[in-house]
């Protein structure tokens, strides 16, 4: 079996609206505070310099959304209530929803913008095959060739309301983006409403999740080295975050050889 990477780092380094702080304990400022700690709370003394190379182990600290890298959106994230009741939080979804089949719909020759259903029509009858009841959909965008960078957020097709509305009516339960959100960017969503007036083009990929239960992966990477639309299974189990509308995860395509 080959195992595919479909996920996006998180990186302090990179660009987020969010930015990222990551703060190391070197393995010498490790054994500094381990010793420091023994006595405090227990009174016992250990000089680190007994250790091998007066080192004990490093210690990572990251400050970060659960919205930054790869990660799944739970019903919670989308609204405080529901049609199909009491939204579910990440740690309350069920684990076989996130381990499917997949389907990859190519997107990449659609504007910064919302596509709609016809794009998803055009799109599965290029990949010739029509996404099943629990099936993973993949939605190739080529947003991540900006990964890292300011134009990440901001150039990215999103879907709209019914795009979203027929992917539910298909079973599917999970639907997965390489942009950095499933619905169009904020600047394009706001243009189209002042225009309009029309409430119902702001956040409609969302907010669907208020009326049917379902997930989104969000930043997903690397959809190009798939080698082929369908015929593997994606995990993307999410890191379960108590009372949490996003959990992180290692996003895969297991691939049969």
């Amino acid at each position: 079996m080959r195992i595919i990477d479909l996920s996006s780092p998180v990186d302090a380094d990179a660009w987020e609206p969010d930015p990222v702080i990551h703060e190391i304990l070197t393995p010498a400022e490790g054994a500094l505070h381990m010793s420091a700690e023994m006595k405090e709370h227990f009174g016992l003394d250990l000089d680190p310099s007994v250790l091998p190379g007066g080192e004990l182990l490093s210690l990572d600290t990251f400050t970060l959304t659960s919205h930054t890298g790869t990660h799944v959106d739970a019903p919670s994230h989308y609204g405080t209530t529901a049609d199909y009741g009491t939204p579910r939080h990440i740690h309350e979804m069920p684990l076989d929803w996130f381990h499917r089949p997949a389907i990859r719909l190519d997107l990449r020759d659609q504007p910064v913008g919302a596509a709609g259903v016809d794009v998803l029509e055009k799109a599965i009858a290029r990949a010739g095959r029509t996404p099943g009841p629990y099936d993973i959909v993949l939605l190739n965008t080529g947003a991540d060739i900006h990964l890292g960078t300011q134009k990440y957020f901001t150039d990215f097709t999103g879907l709209d309301g019914q795009a979203t509305d027929f992917l539910l009516d298909l079973g599917v339960k999970v639907i997965g983006t390489d942009a950095f959100s499933l619905d169009a960017p904020f600047g394009d969503m706001i243009r189209r409403y002042q225009q309009t007036g029309d409430p119902a083009v702001l956040w409609p990929a969302h907010f669907a999740g208020r009326r049917r239960e379902y997930c989104q992966i969000e930043r997903l990477h690397n959809l190009d080295a798939l080698p082929g639309d369908f015929g593997y299974t994606v995990s993307c189990l999410p890191v379960k975050l108590v009372g949490s509308g996003a959990g992180w995860a290692r996003a895969v395509a297991l691939v049969e050889e």
